[in-house]
């Protein structure tokens, strides 16, 4: 009578385990903007496409930031508490993450490609430095060029001089801190969950560090003033623990490879037009777009690189960093 209890016990064992291992990994995806958006739909398309292949994985996505700022999501990546997100680039820790963050790196559509898209020297160089925090990106995902938002009237536009004191909210990282005062402004670092109740009541004059897409988004009611200056080309990253890939099935691997590659590709075809959209659509909400000359953006690009970067390439190492960017956008040092 024992035995067979024993048995009964152990061929449910060996039951529970096959069930156990047919159960789907379910991964958490974390991404920034809200419900609905283009971004929170690409997402969605992904996570389906994935599911479409695969029975061995499944996904639950977090929009708005809803488990954290991006810079403590990318911690949470690489401990594995949370599996995949799609943000921008988090250089707090670690400051050779800063090249993908380095502004007026491409000057129209076809140079972001080739400077960003796969196998480029900026692109690898930033998988690397991921990949020692041990995450694995899967692909990149343009989002536009960078602009100013401003709840004021603009100073000075077609200058970089002095801006008379007006202070913009910058992201807490010391390439858009350079960045907002070697364009004439002060900078006041923030993270961007703060930006816009910074801006309501008046301790910052408007924002650095987003584009049209993201101010329409997140600020398009304390924004009166768009300046679409080129600041930066925003170009974010869909990423996964380590771990967590490795544990997944050949079958997932492969889908989730597939589904990334299409993702990236189609977010290249799409990115250009998405932008005049949102330009628009910010208009269209009583913004007004400021008109720039290409003299300010050329003048904005020689005080970033000749102000900005040095420092900037001086904190990631020149040794590091010069090689990179020589190859990537022929950069040298003086």
């Amino acid at each position: 009578m024992k035995l067979k209890t024993a048995s009964a016990i152990f061929l449910g064992a060996i039951v529970s385990l096959d069930v156990t291992s047919a159960m789907a990994s379910t991964l958490k995806i974390a991404h920034i903007r809200p419900q609905g958006t283009e971004h929170d739909q690409n997402v969605k398309a992904l996570a389906e496409s994935v599911t479409s292949k695969t029975d061995d994985v499944d996904f639950r996505v977090f929009a708005a930031s809803s488990l954290g700022d991006y810079t403590t999501v990318q911690e949470r990546v690489s401990v594995g508490a949370v599996e995949m997100a799609l943000q921008p680039i988090s250089s707090s820790a670690d400051k050779k993450l800063q090249i993908g963050l380095l502004p007026y790196l491409a000057s129209d559509w076809d140079q972001a490609k080739e400077i960003f898209g796969p196998g480029s020297p900026i692109r690898e160089a930033v998988a690397e430095r991921y990949d020692e925090q041990n995450i694995k990106v899967l692909a990149g995902y343009p989002v536009y060029f960078g602009g100013i938002s401003l709840n004021r009237e603009p100073v000075e536009v077609e200058s970089v001089s002095d801006k008379g004191g007006v202070k913009l909210r910058v992201p807490p990282f010391k390439t858009f801190s350079l960045l907002g005062e070697a364009l004439g402004y002060i900078s006041s670092p923030l993270p961007f969950s703060e930006a816009f109740t910074s801006i309501q009541t008046g301790v910052v004059d408007g924002a650095i560090g987003a584009g049209a897409e993201g101010y329409y988004n997140s600020l398009r009611d304390v924004t009166q003033y768009y300046i679409p200056q080129n600041t930066h080309f925003e170009f974010w990253y869909l990423l996964v623990n380590k771990d967590t890939f490795d544990n997944l099935s050949s079958e997932a691997q492969s889908a989730l490879l597939s589904a990334a590659e299409n993702f990236e590709s189609q977010r290249w075809e799409q990115a250009e037009s998405s932008q005049e959209f949102n330009e628009k659509r910010l208009a269209e909400s009583g913004t007004e777009i400021v008109e720039v000359s290409n003299e300010l953006l050329e003048k904005s690009a020689e005080v970033a690189r000749s102000q900005v970067w040095p420092e900037i390439i001086s904190d990631m190492g020149e040794d590091w960093a010069t090689p990179i960017l020589e190859e990537a956008v022929g950069y040298s040092a003086k």
